[in-house]
């Protein structure tokens, strides 16, 4: 394994350690958070957590190696949803330990991270000036805004009574 890795132009050992270097850090603040704010066993949201870092490094390497022009977070996204497939072997497994893992918990740790990266530039971030600020908070706006239009409608056509 060692021999692909280091032969590979995309990917090195330096590279893939870096990756798993910073899923553990990200999955250990996750699963404190998850365990203090929503009183998950920590060994489940850990074991939950190991799941989607192990899917997350699988579809990171396929996008460094397989030739198509294709984002990691579609090769992610494709492995996830075929582990977690009712009817799969693996379905009921990784339903249990990943339901353990609240989503709030994940993006309140990645947000964090960004923060931290936004930090480290903040000459970077100066440079684009106030009207990149604005048009940032508008996209964030009308994303959401959107986002709860669309839902609105969905629930409207379904008969859920509003909230």
């Amino acid at each position: 394994m060692t021999d692909l890795l280091e032969g590979s132009e995309n990917v090195s050992v330096h590279g893939i350690f870096n990756w798993i270097l910073l899923l553990a850090i990200f999955s250990v603040i996750t699963v404190i958070g998850n365990y203090l704010g929503y009183k998950h066993p920590m060994t489940d949201s850990l074991i939950g957590m190991a799941i989607l870092s192990v899917i997350t490094l699988i579809g990171v390497w396929l996008e460094r190696e397989l030739p198509f022009d294709v984002s990691s977070i579609l090769y992610i996204s494709i492995i996830g949803i075929l582990v977690a497939f009712p009817g799969m072997p693996t379905s009921e497994f990784v339903l249990y330990y990943v339901s353990h893992v609240e989503l709030l918990s994940i993006v309140t740790v990645f947000l964090a991270y960004v923060g931290i990266g936004m930090g480290k530039s903040w000459d970077e971030f100066k440079a684009l000036g106030w009207r990149a600020i604005v048009i940032t908070v508008l996209v964030i706006a009308a994303t959401y805004y959107g986002a709860a239009i669309v839902a609105h409608i969905v629930l409207v056509l379904t008969g859920v009574p509003a909230a």
